[in-house]
């Protein structure tokens, strides 16, 4: 992990190949003028390469977000069973920055498949968040994932700003393709950097709407987890999980908290990065993202025995479900099927974008001003945490939710699912917090079940289970 970054989110990556350039400039060449609702249906998905059968329809493809640069976003729409509509349409956005919604949200959390170790074939996830919703899975910004641009200068010019006005663009041009969306009720979901993006699209969705009486966007609110959110609490917050866990030594901890607290992210100090480096080397070989798991690299012939090792955690659970993504969208029968990549040129997907997130431009430092904006607006806002992530733990999260100064409407409780605590919650003034506990940072791949309850309490904003 790189600890003096900025946003201390994703260990390192390859760097995506400038080949995609080459295919975005052949595919935009061969694009030919379709009418919107038409073009929904060459969108629509008639079965993925090793897909098991199922009982809800898929689409996915490319939606132009800036026509002069030649920027396009890739996206994944599953639908609900029609029995469970009509459903509210939720975006999902993954955050790096520079990770793919595709390759995490879709693939490894609450997507209705995950990947076989064969990378060539699919099964169902029995909790997967489509079962009483239609989510979108968005590649974002351009760059990442399946999304591209025809102007390379895009690939190191990226951050918040654009981000957030390419998503809207999308979006507006997305309801024109599929107008049955229209008014649906429409939520804004993510995790880690996407802490920015979600309540960033969310102020822009909301603003944009003022003033217009049936917004073709029904925007409702907002869900986001383990999320970056405010600089200032959010290395306070982590600096007191690694000590608090045990994974740094008190000298490490103090000097942390004296060089670390102010500016880190703009101009660490030397003592600073002496202090990372200490700590990173403290904290061993371990999986930052869910620190009582084996990491990948070091399953091997243990991975038959992690259930024994960790009894509470699910047997579906794998930690190396990243090589699986990289393997099967590799594949060109799945680009094919997905209508992805259709120029045929070969290029390596990958889960993230280097070339994405190490040139990130623009990042304010706090979301909290849109937050109290939003929770002045009346909008739906729920903020969940794994508490056994340690780069967005639930201490930032906290300090972050506690700078907000907002009335407390039901104190600390526990929540419940089969009997046993699945975490705790708080109800603010406009706000709901909750913990999953034993999740990482990817709840929805910890904690699939409760992960569900959880985006189910949520839709219907409705507190979680006490019994």
């Amino acid at each position: 992990m790189e600890f003096a970054s900025r946003y201390l989110l994703r260990p390192s990556r390859i760097c995506f190949p400038l080949l995609l350039l080459l295919a975005a400039a052949a595919a935009a060449a061969a694009a030919v003028a379709v009418p919107p609702v038409a073009q929904q249906e060459q969108d629509r998905i008639g079965r993925l390469p090793g897909q098991p059968h199922v009982d809800f329809a898929q689409y996915a493809g490319y939606v132009t977000v800036n026509a002069s640069a030649g920027r396009a976003l890739f996206y994944w729409l599953v639908e609900a069973p029609a029995s469970a509509q009509p459903a509210p349409l939720v975006l999902w956005l993954n955050g790096g920055p520079g990770c793919s919604s595709v390759a995490y949200g879709a693939s490894e959390e609450l997507g209705p498949f995950r990947i076989h170790s064969d990378g060539m074939t699919l099964y169902l996830n029995p909790h997967a968040w489509n079962r009483v919703a239609n989510v979108l899975f968005l590649d974002s910004p351009a760059g990442v994932g399946f999304s591209y641009t025809n102007t390379s200068s895009d690939l190191i010019t990226s951050g918040d700003h654009r981000t957030a006005v390419d998503a809207y663009n999308f979006l507006v041009n997305w309801f024109e393709r599929f107008p049955q969306y229209k008014q649906r009720e429409f939520y804004i979901a993510g995790e880690s950097y996407a802490g920015h993006y979600v309540p960033q699209l969310s102020q822009l969705v909301y603003e944009k709407n003022i003033g217009i009486q049936n917004p073709a966007i029904n925007f409702k609110g907002f869900l986001v987890g383990n999320a970056v959110t405010d600089d200032y609490h959010d290395y306070v917050g982590t600096f007191e999980y690694w000590w608090t866990h045990g994974l740094i030594s008190d000298s490490t901890y103090r000097i942390l908290r004296i060089h670390c607290d102010n500016e880190v992210s703009e101009h660490p100090s030397g003592a600073c990065m002496q202090a990372l480096e200490t700590a990173d080397a403290e904290m061993g070989n371990i999986d930052p993202y869910s620190i009582y798991t084996l990491p990948c690299n070091d399953t091997g012939s243990l991975r038959r025995n992690l259930r024994g090792h960790y009894p509470w955690m699910s047997r579906a659970y794998d930690p190396c479900t990243e090589r699986y993504s990289k393997m099967y969208y590799n594949h060109p029968e799945v680009q094919k099927a997905l209508h992805a990549n259709t120029t045929g040129i070969p290029y390596l997907w990958d889960t993230c974008s280097d070339t994405v997130g190490n040139n990130w431009g623009d990042a304010p430092k706090s979301m909290l001003p849109i937050y109290q904006e939003l929770i002045s607006a009346g909008l739906k806002i729920w903020v969940f945490s794994g508490d056994t992530d340690s780069v967005v733990p639930l201490t930032a999260t906290r300090y972050s939710i506690d700078a907000l100064k907002l009335k407390t409407v039901k104190n600390w409780y526990p929540w419940y699912d089969h009997g046993k605590v699945g975490g705790w919650s708080q109800i603010y003034g406009g706000l709901t917090l909750v913990t999953v506990t034993g999740a990482g940072h990817e709840v929805p791949l910890h904690r699939p079940r409760q992960a569900l309850i959880l985006f189910r309490h949520f839709l219907k904003n409705k507190p979680m289970p006490e019994s």
